[in-house]
């Protein structure tokens, strides 16, 4: 996914979230990340270390508030089989965003977090 041509959301939608990160690089992020929420959907791809990587189509429900919950839905390699959701706080989600984000401007990856996998998987909570 092209990340390039993706516009801040208005400063408006992005003060609702500030609140929630005290970190400057995040902040900086956070109007990507909001703008990144607003379009509901993403393709990227899961890294698999020592293996080729696995495409996936994530999607989630979007709100403007952020303790409401959102419910994302992964789904990899087009197989339904392979279908999975997490809910969590808007706010928390846009942290996963955040973090995708960043992770890319690094790897030139789109990928969410170790973190949120575990948190798809139901192996341990973020909070």
């Amino acid at each position: 996914m092209d990340f390039s041509q993706l516009a801040p959301a208005p400063k408006q939608a992005v003060s609702v979230y500030l609140p929630y990160y005290s970190q400057q690089n995040k902040r900086q992020v956070l109007p990507f990340a909001i703008a990144l929420y607003q379009k509901a959907a993403l393709e990227g791809s899961r890294r698999i270390e020592g293996g080729e990587s696995v495409p996936f189509v994530a999607s989630w429900f979007v709100s403007n508030l952020p303790a409401e919950m959102t419910r994302c839905r992964i789904q990899f390699d087009g197989n339904s089989e392979l279908d999975y959701e997490v809910t969590m706080a808007n706010h928390e989600f846009i942290e996963c965003l955040i973090e995708l984000l960043i992770n890319h401007k690094r790897l030139k990856v789109t990928d969410f977090s170790q973190s949120f996998y575990r948190r798809l998987l139901q192996y341990e909570d973020l909070g």
